[in-house]
């Protein structure tokens, strides 16, 4: 057998395709309800793939984790060729009296930013580990809308409790978020979730005596994580992607009704 992937002629392949016996990578195995198949079988023949208990598709690649890791790494690459990370920090990082005078993008693009080398890689490392086997239990959108959501979550509750000033920047949130989503799926599968309950608890204690960190956007991400796992939780395989789509659209609409609230609050203190 050669030992090729037949689409990605670099790679090194060891799996055949259950349907037209062709040798994939694990860049294009997708699971069937025998073995796997490879993108072109299942596209021509419809095949209909199984799903997790959570609604997501099986999948052997976490794409979505890989763009976070590769779009915040290449920004701050980019930050440092363009001016410095605290340049880029006082352009599009989190300043609640900027996000009240309209540039309300700060709430994402904060998110994607770092402000040192050990904070990325940090933010990076505990995405690494825990997006992949997430991102396979929900599947990619499922995913991709806990993470962004965490991540405003996070922002929108720093923008709430920080001083107007403040310049905060980070994935954390996001992280804090998805900590607590696999501890919530965690305890609905029955697993041993103890070890991410105590690192959960350290960072949470780090964050209040460490100065410099924002413990407010980690606390939004945890809770907004948690509500979204919790909804993910629920419904049976007949109505859960209704009330997944539901829960997470009536979350999003919290967080947007919060920051409108937030705005007029910091409207009227400096005076716009």
């Amino acid at each position: 057998m050669d030992n090729t992937c037949f689409r990605h002629t670099d790679s090194e392949a060891y799996v055949s395709c259950g349907r037209c016996d062709r040798t994939i990578c694990p860049d294009c195995m997708i699971s069937a309800p025998v073995g796997f198949q490879c993108p072109e079988c299942v596209a021509s023949a419809n095949v209909a793939l199984p799903k997790t208990r959570f609604g997501g598709t099986f999948n052997t690649v976490p794409k979505v984790t890989r763009a976070i890791l590769i779009t915040c790494i290449s920004i701050f690459v980019l930050s440092l060729l363009l001016g410095g990370v605290r340049s880029f920090s006082i352009s599009f990082g989190m300043i609640p009296a900027a996000i009240a005078s309209g540039e309300w993008w700060r709430l994402f693009t904060s998110t994607l930013l770092h402000g040192s080398v050990l904070h990325l890689l940090f933010n990076m490392y505990a995405l690494y580990w825990l997006g992949p086997q997430l991102e396979r239990s929900l599947g990619h959108v499922r995913f991709a809308a806990l993470y962004v959501l965490s991540a405003l979550g996070g922002s929108v509750a720093s923008y709430w409790f920080s001083d107007l000033n403040t310049v905060s920047v980070g994935a954390s949130g996001a992280i804090f978020g998805l900590i607590t989503a696999t501890i919530v799926i965690g305890r609905e599968m029955r697993t041993d979730v103890s070890q991410l309950i105590v690192l959960l608890g350290i960072n949470v204690v780090i964050g209040f005596l460490q100065p410099g960190i924002d413990w407010r956007a980690h606390f939004g991400g945890a809770v907004t994580g948690a509500a979204i796992a919790f909804i993910y939780t629920k419904g049976t395989r007949l109505n859960r992607d209704q009330i997944h789509r539901v829960g997470v659209a009536g979350i999003f609409a919290i967080l947007v009704l919060a920051t409108l609230a937030r705005n007029a609050q910091v409207s009227a203190l400096i005076g716009l």
